[in-house]
């Protein structure tokens, strides 16, 4: 897998859904536009490669992964830190959580303002400055919906767009990508009262696309690749529409069996 080649990634509704990572986007600061970033990066792409297979621009109904990482780093969500004192650490992930859930040695588990339940509040000490700790954007959702509104006003383009992050699961081991943050795309898909394949009606389905598709887009990004968006081409136009994460995907107290 070369970074600007198209990923077949799963059979959608209506077909198939390729991935194309987003190249070239470079260091990325606080203030940095990062809709501007991205067409910048998919036009020099075209233009090396003869505007064939390695991403072409942006074209109505994409979506737009983004990780969490650069979105941090552009709204200045970063802080000086010493990652050599545990003692930092803690202190600044007890900052970021409303609630300490589970502690064993340096992991905590803890529930962020957003509502979610995830490992020591997404405080990431990984791809970042040293001495420096990314923490994550005060409102994702709002990140992704300025993002997906620069592409429209400035670029004339009408996408998705999904803010991930790597988040663990509980009970399996291995970490994947997850949505914190979407808009202009479904965070979950609810197929109750719809027939399966032989018919009969669904009762408890609910599919969080955008976790899919983040975590689709994973696969061509990686954590050691320095690629930090991928463009998700094919995706069902019945998915394509006002959305949120914290309003659809975060799991209510009163949902939850575990707490």
């Amino acid at each position: 897998m070369q970074p600007g080649d198209g990923v077949p990634a799963v059979a959608g509704p209506g077909g198939s859904l390729s991935i194309v990572p987003v190249v070239g986007i470079g260091s990325v600061g606080a203030g940095d536009d990062l809709a501007d970033r991205c067409v910048a990066a998919l036009a020099a792409t075209a233009r090396a490669t003869g505007g064939t297979g390695g991403g072409g621009g942006l074209s109505d109904g994409d979506v737009l992964v983004v990780t969490q990482k650069v979105v941090s780093k552009s709204e200045g969500r970063i802080v000086a830190i010493d990652h050599d004192d545990p003692e930092a650490k803690r202190r600044l992930v007890e900052q970021e959580s409303v609630r300490v859930i589970r502690r064993r040695g340096d992991l905590m588990i803890t529930e962020t303002r957003h509502g979610f339940v995830c490992a020591n509040a997404g405080v990431d000490l990984s791809n970042v400055e040293a001495g420096t700790a990314a923490l994550l954007p005060l409102d994702a959702d709002r990140s992704a919906r300025r993002i997906r509104e620069a592409l429209e006003h400035r670029h004339g383009v009408t996408v998705g767009v999904v803010v991930s992050d790597t988040f663990g699961r509980t009970w399996r081991r291995g970490v994947v990508d997850v949505a914190i943050g979407v808009a202009g795309v479904a965070g979950v898909a609810d197929l109750r009262g719809t027939p399966d394949a032989m018919g009969r009606v669904l009762e408890a389905t609910e599919v969080c696309i955008a976790d899919e598709l983040a975590a689709a887009a994973e696969l061509v990004m990686g954590k050691d690749r320095g690629v930090p968006m991928a463009v998700i081409r094919g995706v069902d136009p019945r998915w394509l529409r006002t959305a949120s994460v914290a309003a659809e995907i975060v799991r209510p107290p009163g949902e939850d069996l575990f707490r």
